[in-house]
C-alpha cells in the first residue's frame, strides 16, 4: 500500500493584466519553468526584442531555479545576470541553437556550481540555518537536502523532476550518458528520501511529481532578489565587451612598445659595452686571441 503525500495547489499563473504591469524581468511569481504565456522570441522583430522577449519568459523562473542550486540567493542572481550577459555577446549563436532557452540555463547553472562557490563561507551558514527546517512532518524538504548531494545529481534531478525535461534531454543538457543520467536520478533520490521518509512510500509515478511540488515550496519559502531589467542586462553586456576590448588593445600596445625600447636599447647598449674604457693598469687583450696569446709571445 503505498502512502499520499499532500501536494500544494500549483500557483496560477499571472493574469496578463497583472503581467502588464511588471518589469520585462518580472516573469511569473512562482513556477520553475519559464512563462509559457508571454510571447515567444521567435515571433520578435530583430535581435534586441528576441532577448528582451526571452528575457522575461525566462530571468526569474531561472533565478528559483540557481537557488535552489546553491542555496543562496546572492549567487543565484549572480549566476543569472552572468548568464543573460553571455547570451547577449554570443546572440547569433544562441538565437539560432534549437533550444535559446537551455543554453542560457547551462550558462547559469555552469556558473552556479562552480566549484569557487563552495569556499563561500555563506553558503555553509546557509547550509546551517537550513538544517531540520520542515522535517517534523516529513512532507517538506529541507534546503540542506539538496546542498548535500553533488552538484551533478543536483542538477539532474532539477531538470528531471523540478523542470519535467526527459531523461534524453536531461542527459544531452547535462553533458553525461543516459545511463549515467539515470543513476545519478535514482541517487539523488534515495538522498530525499533520507529527509523525507514518507517518499520510499509513493508510488513510482507520484514521485516525480511530489519531488516537484517539493522544490517549488523551497524556492517559495525564500525571498529572492530583484533582476535588472532585460536592457540593463544588454547594456551591460555591451560595456563589458567594450571593456575587455579596451583591455586587449591596451596591453597589446604596451607589448608592442616594450618591443619597440627593447630593440631601439639592444644596439645601444651592445656599442656602450663595446667602447667602454679598459680599468687603469688592465692589459689589452688581442681580438684574436681571447687569452691574449699573442701578446704574451710578444713580451
Amino acid at each position: 500500500m503505498t502512502e499520499t503525500l499532500s501536494i500544494p495547489a500549483p500557483a496560477e499563473d499571472a493574469t496578463p493584466e497583472a503581467s502588464e504591469r511588471e518589469e520585462p524581468a518580472a516573469g511569473p511569481s512562482s513556477g520553475l519553468t519559464e512563462a509559457a504565456d508571454l510571447p515567444s522570441p521567435a515571433a520578435a522583430d530583430g535581435p534586441a526584442e528576441a532577448f528582451d522577449l526571452l528575457y522575461a519568459r525566462l530571468a526569474r523562473p531561472l533565478l528559483r531555479q540557481t537557488y535552489l542550486l546553491t542555496g543562496d540567493p546572492a549567487p543565484a542572481g549572480q549566476a543569472v545576470r552572468h548568464a543573460f550577459r553571455q547570451a547577449w555577446e554570443r546572440w547569433p549563436e544562441v538565437a539560432v541553437d534549437r533550444n535559446p532557452a537551455g543554453w542560457v540555463r547551462t550558462a547559469a547553472y555552469d556558473h552556479a556550481l562552480s566549484p569557487w562557490h563552495r569556499l563561500d563561507p555563506r553558503r555553509r551558514a546557509a547550509r546551517r540555518d537550513g538544517a531540520g527546517n520542515g522535517t517534523e512532518s516529513g512532507r517538506r524538504l529541507p534546503p540542506e537536502a539538496l546542498l548535500d548531494l553533488p552538484p551533478s545529481y543536483r542538477r539532474t534531478l532539477l531538470l528531471h523532476d523540478g523542470l519535467g525535461l526527459g531523461l534524453s534531454e536531461t542527459a544531452a543538457e547535462s553533458e553525461a550518458s543516459t545511463a549515467a543520467t539515470a543513476a545519478r536520478l535514482m541517487h539523488a533520490r534515495e538522498a530525499l528520501a533520507e529527509y523525507v521518509p514518507g517518499l520510499r512510500r509513493v508510488a513510482p509515478d507520484r514521485r516525480r511529481e511530489i519531488i516537484r511540488s517539493m522544490l517549488e515550496e523551497l524556492a517559495d519559502a525564500c525571498s529572492l532578489p530583484g533582476l535588472p531589467s532585460a536592457r540593463t542586462a544588454r547594456d551591460g553586456s555591451e560595456r563589458t565587451v567594450r571593456l575587455r576590448t579596451g583591455a586587449s588593445f591596451g596591453a597589446a600596445a604596451l607589448v608592442a612598445a616594450a618591443a619597440l625600447l627593447a630593440s631601439l636599447a639592444g644596439p645601444q647598449a651592445h656599442d656602450s659595452a663595446r667602447q667602454a674604457p679598459r680599468e687603469a693598469g688592465a692589459p689589452a687583450v688581442s681580438g684574436s686571441s681571447p687569452d691574449g696569446q699573442e701578446n704574451r709571445a710578444a713580451g
